[in-house]
C-alpha cells in the first residue's frame, strides 16, 4: 500500500466569481481532504489569482489531483511544490493567550524563542501574531494550551519555490514580477 504524504499545491487561476467553488468541488466531489487552503489575486492586470492548497493522499491520488485541476477551465497553471523542488511555506496564526502571574510571564518568554510578537496586551490577555512553518506554529500552540490558551486564528499555507522559478502561466511562460512581462522559461 502506498504511503500517504502532505503536498502543497500552487494553482494559478482566472480571478473571477465561481472559480474557487470549482476547485474545492473538486476536493469535495471526490473525497479528498484539503488540509490548509489561501487564495489572493497576485496580478491585478491579468486578473489572476493564486490558490494554495495542502492536501494528503497517496502518490497516485496527488497525481489524480493534479490532473484533475489542469482539466478545469479557469486553471492556467498546477505546480505540485512538494516534488518539484525547493519551496519555502509559511503560515501566520493570532494566538491568545488569557492568564494572569507566572502563566502569563512563561508566555511571554515562550513567544521571545519563537519569535511571537504580541500585537495585542491586556491585564489578563496577549495576542500573539506569528510567522513560520506549520509545525512551527502548531508546537507554539501547544506550549501555550497550559497557559491558558483562549483562541487561534490561522491564514493556512502560503508558499513559493525557491530560486528563479516562478508559477507558469502558460506552457514555457512564468507569470510576470511586478511591473514586468511574461518571459519564456529558461
Amino acid at each position: 500500500m502506498s504511503e500517504i504524504q502532505s503536498h502543497t499545491i500552487a494553482v494559478l487561476v482566472d480571478n473571477e466569481a465561481g472559480v474557487l467553488a470549482r476547485v474545492i468541488g473538486l476536493f469535495s466531489g471526490r473525497g479528498y481532504n484539503i488540509e490548509s487552503l489561501t487564495v489572493a489575486e497576485v496580478n491585478a492586470a491579468e486578473k489572476l489569482s493564486r490558490i494554495t492548497i495542502v492536501t494528503s493522499g497517496t502518490a497516485m491520488v496527488i497525481e489524480q489531483i493534479k490532473a484533475q485541476l489542469e482539466r478545469l477551465v479557469p486553471v492556467h497553471s498546477v505546480s505540485d511544490l512538494t516534488v518539484e523542488g525547493p519551496h519555502v511555506a509559511r503560515e501566520l496564526a493570532l494566538i491568545k493567550v488569557v492568564g494572569r502571574g507566572e502563566a502569563r510571564v512563561e508566555s511571554l518568554r515562550i513567544a521571545d524563542i519563537f519569535r511571537a510578537r504580541a500585537v495585542d496586551s491586556s491585564t489578563e490577555s496577549f495576542v500573539f501574531e506569528m510567522t513560520g512553518s506549520t509545525d512551527k506554529i502548531n508546537a507554539f500552540i501547544e506550549l501555550m494550551r497550559p497557559l491558558g490558551l483562549a483562541d487561534v486564528s490561522r491564514t493556512g499555507v502560503v508558499a513559493i519555490s525557491r530560486g528563479p522559478a516562478t508559477l507558469a502561466i502558460a506552457a514555457g511562460e512564468v507569470a510576470p514580477a511586478s511591473g514586468g512581462t511574461a518571459a519564456a522559461a529558461g
